[in-house]
């Protein structure tokens, strides 16, 4: 239909005189906009919402007295981190009321470069989901690793001009921001000269360096942690992302921190969602019933997640009920567990009840498979040849992704190489370079890991995702490593020279091409064999811990294809302790 007939068709349903394509008929509107909740029929014509009062249409929906509410929009996810393809992500997210996110493919880029990018948004359109996707910032995330790609300001010309790019992903390398590197100036003045916003990631900023980053012109940050952290960024006209993800849970904490004269500046985020918290917490339905349960009136929750968030990203035609708006609508049994009854997208009925309607068609994933790029890889890349027996250590703290730097006494045979004592808590982890082959492979030793059997290897080990792998020998290690090979990427649990449980992820060695639901039933599966066969110690999460063992930006010591690297110094450091 031509522009001008249905700007015409539009007014002309919002003014009654002829009657609406959808009609959503004894509802009770929210209107975040008031804070009011007033009852009446919406209009819906094409995509558009054309009005609110009483109307008739060629197709009527019948709320039965529930809540309209705006079509929820998660403000920052990585949808990698779900482990499904975007497709996936749409049908996952869809039914809990989920109509737009913020989407930043920081992971497949780091593997693929820009055809990982091509991937991510051609999968886009085969969801009703409304995928807008962010230019990762970092690529790599760090000069300390080999990643799949390098993308510096030249190579982001083209792509933050994209339609379906909204603007460019969380700027991680905030010491280049603050200290005002020239590459660092270059990649701000791509964004900035495109007219696209610029999302941040500055933990622990503090002061004057939080006024450069600031003023660097980073619109928000879902890295607080404390509620100090949260006002300080808030009194610097930042928008807050508060964070209920799988990983990490800020938003109780956060929430706190919010007042009636700051909540507009406050939106709603994942971060990481995997299906196990979809399929039995929801999305952001759940961040809503947080919300609600410290004591948010709902409407101003409900904003949160819809106005606020499509203000701050300068999305002029969604994250309200009125007219002209995008017809995205979440029909709402109560605004306390906000059970979602039915979704609309862009004026569509799109999800009952938990059940997705459309049929997916998923895009071709041949462009990112066979990712994982290893070159002449055998146990003898995991001799160390040592000469000390006093090492270095990785230290796992229980409950998050930091380390400390410790040190240990160990035994080593005539050769140097690493014997391990069963009643020590210390084995060897390697990283091996997946993407360029180099033949890089790195050792070091992680304590508090607790595996006593058999081994663990993963491709995805943030931020550059090369291949991470820890084990009782180096013969168990080697066999995952190639099985993880053999498999294209993903997870693999080996014991005594057989696998005993895996999930391919063909596409870039982190996502599975199958269902949410198969990939929540074998990360459980993988988790309890964890436990039971391999036992890794319970208070460890056996996969998500160990892919941030190679995060290079995160204190105090971390392991990359390139060697140990100690985080307080931003510097190499030899495993073993020279004896003085």
């Amino acid at each position: 239909m031509k522009e001008k007939e249905a700007l015409k068709k539009l007014i002309d349903t919002a003014a009654g005189r002829i009657p609406a394509d959808v009609v959503i008929k004894n509802c009770k509107v929210v209107n975040v906009f008031s804070g009011e909740i007033t009852e009446g029929d919406i209009a819906i014509s094409g995509t558009q919402i054309a009005g609110i009062g009483e109307y008739e249409g060629e197709q009527v929906i019948d709320a039965q007295g529930r809540y309209a509410a705006p079509g929820f929009i998660d403000s920052h996810i990585h949808i990698e981190s779900s482990y499904v393809s975007p497709e996936e992500i749409g049908r996952l997210l869809v039914p809990h009321g989920g109509t737009t996110i913020m989407a930043d493919p920081h992971e497949i880029v780091n593997v693929c470069g820009i055809q990982g990018l091509d991937y991510m948004m051609e999968a886009a359109k085969r969801t009703v989901l409304d995928i807008k996707y962010e230019l990762p910032s970092c690529v790599p995330a760090t000069p300390f690793e080999h990643a799949g790609a390098v993308i510096d300001a030249p190579e982001m010309e083209e792509p933050i001009t994209r339609e379906g790019i909204a603007g460019m992903g969380e700027f991680m390398n905030f010491p280049g921001v603050i200290a005002a590197d020239d590459g660092t100036l270059e990649k701000l003045l791509v964004a900035k000269r495109a007219g696209k916003f610029i999302d941040g990631h500055g933990p622990g900023i503090v002061g004057k360096d939080l006024n450069a980053y600031a003023a660097a012109g980073i619109l928000g940050d879902h890295e607080c942690s404390t509620v100090e952290e949260m006002k300080e960024r808030l009194d610097r006209g930042m928008y807050i992302l508060l964070r209920q993800g799988s990983a990490c849970h800020n938003l109780s904490t956060l929430i706190k921190g919010m007042t009636p004269m700051n909540s507009r500046r406050c939106l709603l985020c994942s971060d990481d969602r995997q299906p196990k918290t979809i399929l039995h917490e929801g999305h952001l339905d759940n961040h809503l019933r947080i919300c609600v349960e410290e004591g948010v009136e709902p409407i101003t929750a409900i904003r949160m997640a819809t106005l606020n968030a499509a203000e701050c990203f300068g999305l002029k035609d969604r994250g309200a009920i009125a007219p002209g708006y995008r017809a995205d609508i979440v029909l709402l049994d109560d605004l306390k567990a906000f059970h979602v009854n039915r979704v609309l997208a862009a004026g569509e009925l799109v999800a009952e009840e938990g059940n997705y309607l459309p049929e997916i068609d998923f895009y071709d994933i041949s462009s990112v498979k066979g990712s994982v790029i290893v070159k002449d890889f055998s146990s003898d890349k995991l001799k160390m040849h040592l000469k000390s027996n006093q090492v270095n250590v990785i230290g796992i703290l229980p409950g998050g992704v930091v380390t400390e730097k410790t040190t240990a006494e160990i035994q080593l045979d005539d050769q140097g190489e690493f014997v391990r004592d069963p009643e020590v808590d210390i084995v060897k982890v390697a990283v091996v370079e997946r993407h360029q082959g180099t033949g890089n492979v790195a050792c070091g030793f992680l304590k508090g890991y607790g595996i006593k059997e058999g081994a663990v290897a993963l491709s995805i080990a943030h931020d550059s995702h090369n291949i991470i792998v820890v084990g009782v020998s180096d013969e168990e290690m080697e066999f995952a490593v190639n099985s993880l090979i053999a498999q294209e990427g993903g997870i693999v649990l080996v014991k005594d020279g057989k696998v005993i449980e895996s999930m391919p992820m063909p596409i870039a060695g982190l996502m599975s091409d199958q269902s949410g639901e198969w990939v929540d039933e074998k990360l459980t599966a993988i988790h309890e064999k964890a436990y039971a066969e391999l036992g890794i110690c319970g208070d460890v999460e056996p996969v998500m811990t160990l892919c941030f063992m190679s995060l290079a930006v995160i204190p105090e010591v971390k392991l990359t294809d390139m060697g140990l690297f100690d985080v307080t110094t931003f510097s190499f450091i030899p495993v073993e302790i020279e004896s003085k």
